[in-house]
């Protein structure tokens, strides 16, 4: 494990990949556009990293040697610190949508098929880095609650009975857009446009997967969701009375 030099930088990426000329040149070029990496090139690595420090984003491949991209995914989203929540892209191979699915469906927050241009990683990074950024700077506090849900904006946390619920940074946005919009039928173009500048791609079956991880973190019975409902042939419905 190898970190970039020290230098005053915006944020602290943690780049987790077996390919160690990829390393070198996303390193270098994160490190030119102003963010600080370290580098892991397997699963032992980058839990010694995540030991050391708090990254402010992860790049994570999946095809990584002894244990696999989606089980590390699994095991930070699975952590009891505050790691848990850090937002991770996946790199996935060209054109293998299930491995995508799968990332989403188990926390990640975006992916970037191989091969791919550093550019848009640059951008797909940021993209994940400006809501919590802006969501910082909200003046005052405010807490929205729905019976024993409660949204804390400021503090970007989820609680059920008063107990923390771990999601991703942008599980979170997407629970806030339903829950500033209650008894609203919200179509899949709808939210789409409402998220537009986060890396949530344009698709409905992304939509859904996120929902069905939502539903798992908030929900009595995600089977039978009463806080984030479906409307069939519509979308979704963030209910206005919940218990």
């Amino acid at each position: 494990m190898q970190s970039s030099p020290s230098s005053p930088v915006s944020h602290q990426i943690l780049l987790i990949d077996d390919d160690q000329r990829l390393l070198g040149m996303v390193s270098e070029y994160l490190t030119l556009n102003g963010f600080g990496v370290s580098v892991a090139g397997n699963a032992q690595q980058a839990e010694l990293a995540l030991r050391a420090t708090r990254p402010d984003a992860i790049v994570l491949d999946i095809m990584l040697p002894e244990t696999d991209g989606l089980t590390v995914c699994r095991g930070i989203r699975g952590r009891s610190d505050d790691r848990a929540s850090v937002p991770i892209l996946m790199l996935t191979a060209k054109g293998d949508a299930m491995d995508r699915v799968i990332g989403l469906e188990i926390g990640a927050d975006d992916y970037l098929p191989k091969p791919f241009e550093p550019r848009e990683l640059l951008a797909r990074l940021r993209a994940l880095l400006r809501r919590p950024a802006m969501a910082d700077q909200k003046p005052s506090s405010r807490v929205l609650s729905f019976g024993r849900l409660e949204i804390d904006l400021n503090a970007r946390e989820v609680r059920v009975d008063g107990q923390r619920r771990v999601l991703t940074s942008h599980q979170f946005d997407l629970l806030v857009l339903f829950a500033e919009r209650p008894g609203r039928v919200m179509t899949r173009d709808q939210i789409m446009n409402l998220m537009r500048g986060t890396p949530l791609e344009a698709f409905d079956r992304s939509i859904d997967v996120h929902v069905a991880r939502i539903r798992a973190l908030i929900e009595d019975d995600p089977r039978d969701p009463r806080r984030i409902q479906t409307v069939r042939g519509t979308g979704y419905v963030f209910a206005r009375s919940q218990h």
